[in-house]
């Protein structure tokens, strides 16, 4: 009988603190999801806001939210934890997280912001990179990050909706910075 591997758990540990995330949410009617889950201005000295600055990416409205989120996510984010290795992943979504929460905060002060799609949009451009030689621009970086960035301008534009169109081009950028400056963990071990 072949035994269960945990085998990327930064992508797995995030889906499971999600689910939590969400659960908690359900049984205290939404108490848990706006106390921990949202990131929105308050006050610098209350320490909820620093936890909500990371926690953000935790919390979905509901099961739709998180199913289209956690779908993606699990399907991107273990080759790349293979390919860059679980530290740097990690570093990647705790930098995404934080960044999209301050930006968040500081444009959009009268509203709340929860869910992993910055995260997503993250490992969705920092997969269009795989292949990346040096000196040269992946063709799928640019396709991705034309399809990607004008149908979210779009969505700024023309469409009315809870969705935060800015902070998934937020999560875009980091994950095509994340690209260029990390290096696989793959090229850091020499074969002979």
């Amino acid at each position: 009988m072949k035994k269960l591997d945990y085998n990327s758990p930064v992508v797995l540990s995030l889906f499971f603190l999600s689910a939590a995330a969400l659960l908690l949410g359900t049984i205290t009617n939404g108490w848990t999801t706006q106390a921990l889950f949202s990131v929105y201005r308050s006050s610098p000295v209350n320490p909820l806001t620093y936890v909500r600055l990371v926690g953000h990416v935790l919390g979905h409205a509901d099961l739709e939210h998180f199913l289209g989120n956690m779908l993606l996510l699990l399907v991107i984010g273990p080759p790349l934890e293979e390919k860059y290795g679980s530290g740097p992943l990690a570093l990647g979504i705790l930098v995404t997280a934080v960044l999209s929460g301050v930006l968040h905060i500081l444009l959009f002060p009268g509203t709340a912001l929860l869910g992993a799609s910055g995260i997503v949009f993250m490992m969705i451009m920092l997969a269009s990179l795989s292949g990346m030689k040096s000196g040269k621009i992946p063709l799928t970086l640019i396709l991705v990050a034309l399809l990607y960035l004008g149908q979210e301008a779009y969505s700024i534009i023309f469409v009315r909706d809870n969705v935060a169109n800015l902070m998934h081009i937020v999560g875009g950028a980091c994950g095509t910075v994340f690209g260029y400056g990390v290096t696989p963990k793959q090229r850091l071990t020499k074969t002979f």
